[in-house]
């Protein structure tokens, strides 16, 4: 049955969550173009489209950024911009980026030096990411018709294996590179100009070299990749479950979490499951390599905190249960994201 639509569009419709994908799925997709057999196309809703080119994947992506505050505690819109589209490709299973693309539709009045800054820090991500923006575009609006910037990158790679977010099946270990909803909370903290002890930072960064080192660990045996951005783990697993026909239990307990995220989630009465990260991944990974991906990860240094948090399951198909030790709870899926415009 056809969801209920709004008449006009909201906040909700672009924050990652079930209100998205049904505007996608509805508008969007109704017309969308075939792809040859065995391609993914945007009927798959993966982070990318993947085509074969000879033995191997042309995996492509596109992404735009409105992120406010332009610039907060860990990054800003321009290294957001680079990692986010990287870190696409590499959830595809593509870490050998030929190129990005850039467009900057920028309001009339901003400050040049505030976009010196940008520049350099995308720059600067580019550097550590091994990547490079190879063309791009830009235009100026009027002043007020336009809240400051937006980027939006693009870009492609190759991969000899793509790697969906649909290959689960029962008995599959779900892990998570490190700890959870750093993004969320430190643009939450920006905006409302709350300091927290611990440092909060957005976690911010390139997954291409992570992706690297897991499959080089886990080969075939890594059978899905995900990253929790709008919407969160919450709404990063229902799709991993609903797509892969399974159901998922997370295990709680081994959620690693910064306390400086669980005390601005406690006090913005928000949970931390749905809040984004712009620096984590989520592996799905067949029972018996999980304990060698998991060291491999732990190995790397952006997944030192990394863990072993979920089991794909036969039963509840498309649902996520959450186990907290104490009991076991429906974990929903976010109508959209708590904190709209987060990047």
């Amino acid at each position: 049955m056809k969801p209920w639509l709004p008449e006009h569009i909201t906040l909700a419709s672009g924050a990652g969550g079930r209100a998205m994908r049904h505007l996608v799925e509805h508008v969007f997709l109704q017309d969308a173009p075939e792809v040859a057999d065995g391609d993914v196309g945007p009927l798959a809703m993966d982070d990318g489209a993947a085509l074969r080119i000879g033995e191997r994947w042309l995996v492509l992506t596109t992404d735009s950024y409105v992120v406010k505050p332009l610039f907060f505690p860990g990054g800003d819109i321009g290294r957001l911009a680079i990692c986010g589209t990287v870190n696409d490709l590499a959830m595809m299973g593509a870490t050998e980026v030929v190129g990005l693309t850039c467009g900057v539709i920028v309001e009339e009045g901003f400050a040049r030096a505030d976009l010196e800054r940008i520049q350099a820090s995308m720059r600067a991500a580019c550097t550590q990411a091994g990547v490079r923006v190879v063309t791009g575009d830009t235009k100026v609006m009027a002043r007020g018709e336009l809240d400051g910037l937006v980027l939006n990158t693009a870009g492609a790679a190759l991969t000899d294996r793509v790697v969906r977010d649909n290959g689960l099946q029962p008995g599959d270990k779900l892990l998570l590179s490190g700890t959870v909803g750093e993004h969320g909370m430190a643009i939450a903290a920006a905006r409302s100009g709350m300091e927290f002890q611990g440092d909060l930072r957005s976690d911010v960064a390139p997954l291409g070299s992570l992706v690297r080192a897991l499959l080089a660990a886990g080969g075939a045996d890594v059978v899905a990749l995900k990253d929790p951005t709008r919407g969160g783990i919450a709404s990063a697993v229902h799709e991993m479950a609903q797509k892969s026909g399974v159901g998922v239990v997370l295990d709680g307990p081994a959620l690693p979490m910064l306390p400086a995220v669980r005390a601005m989630a406690e006090l913005l009465g928000i949970d931390p499951l749905h809040v984004a990260n712009e620096g984590k991944a989520l592996i799905g990974v067949r029972p018996w390599a999980a304990h060698k991906v998991l060291e491999a990860l732990r190995e790397h240094p952006q997944g030192r905190d990394a863990a072993i948090i979920g089991t794909a399951h036969a039963e509840h198909v498309g649902q996520v249960i959450l186990d907290t030790g104490l009991g076991r709870r429906l974990l929903r899926e976010p109508e959209g994201e708590p904190l709209p415009r987060i990047c």
